[in-house]
């Protein structure tokens, strides 16, 4: 069996699980040295990345380094995104009444709150928004909290959802329209995009928030938000974590145009963990090797010196 999360910390060939405990502030799989170093690296730009992602990887050469280093790279043109979704075996991210609590493992849920700290912005639909009223937060690892983006063309979310009124972020509320006024809702900022029949023009969207500062977006969900920035071209990578359990029907999670034979499906490189009960695959949409991303060959391979809950199967 694959590396499971038990009640000692360790990833084990066992099938005796124990469910992993929420551990709010509290992030076992990263020493704070090495955590630290990583956000600091999404920070750094310039010549002086490759030495220093080599120099990282060098000190720690494990699994959790080699999942996030790709992600810390420097952004030298348009904006970087990735998207993310967590979803059952049959492929379904929700229950069909919209309930996803939880579908991934704990272990997941502390890696979105490791994104959301590499990344500048976090972004969302109206719908997730209105299905789970989440805070989009790093409150479960140290680190920056990003500016929290909330697609809503038609602006028909309330202010009584916490991102628009719990201060914890800056947020950015994106409707349709071509103003540059300012406005106000709740405690976020108003981003007016072009849309059409109430779908956004993604292209001008990611331009508008470079335009803010905001070259490294996370687009964390729902399916149809993912599945459009998919579908667009605009998604560097794109991870998908599957949980050990099937919903039978519900909402989805990707859903891409059909293809006509599977010599036409896309199949794009890609590394698959095992976090936790889930298995996570990562997926290179760039075009780009994964292993371009990493530091230069020729660094010393050395044991990894303890079990960890996220590990490398391919």
């Amino acid at each position: 069996m694959l590396g499971y999360q038990l009640a000692d910390g360790c990833a084990r060939e066992d099938s005796d699980l124990t469910p992993t405990t929420p551990r709010p502030d509290d992030d076992p799989q990263a020493k704070p040295a090495v955590w630290q170093s990583l956000i600091e690296l999404a920070g750094t730009e310039g010549k002086r990345w490759p030495q220093q992602a080599a120099g990282l990887a060098r000190a720690t050469p494990n699994d959790f380094v080699d999942l996030y280093l790709p992600l810390c790279r420097p952004v030298t043109e348009r904006a970087r995104v990735l998207g993310h979704l967590g979803q059952s075996i049959d492929g379904y991210i929700a229950a069909a009444s919209g309930d996803s609590s939880f579908v991934n493992d704990q272990e997941n849920i502390r890696h979105l709150h490791r994104l959301r700290a590499l990344h500048d912005a976090v972004i969302v639909g109206a719908g997730t928004v209105a299905a789970d009223d989440p805070r989009l937060t790093t409150r479960r690892v140290p680190g920056p909290s990003p500016v929290r983006v909330v697609l809503d063309p038609n602006r028909r979310l309330s202010e009584s959802f916490q991102v628009f009124r719990d201060g914890a972020a800056r947020t950015v509320l994106v409707v349709a329209g071509d103003s540059d006024a300012a406005d106000r809702h709740g405690d976020a900022e108003v981003l007016f995009v072009p849309a059409t029949d109430g779908l956004f023009d993604l292209r001008a969207l990611v331009v508008r928030l470079a335009g803010l500062g905001l070259r490294r977006l996370f687009v964390e969900g729902g399916g149809t938000t993912v599945t459009r920035f998919f579908e667009a071209g605009l998604l560097d990578r794109l991870q998908i974590a599957v949980a050990p359990m099937f919903i039978g029907r519900g909402r989805p999670g990707i859903r891409i145009a059909a293809q006509a034979s599977i010599a036409d499906c896309p199949r794009p490189r890609n590394r698959v963990f095992a976090m936790g009960q889930d298995i996570l695959f990562d997926c290179d949409l760039s075009g780009e090797d994964a292993a371009t991303a990493a530091p230069p060959s020729g660094i010393d391979e050395a044991p990894v010196a303890e079990a960890s809950p996220i590990r490398r199967i391919r």
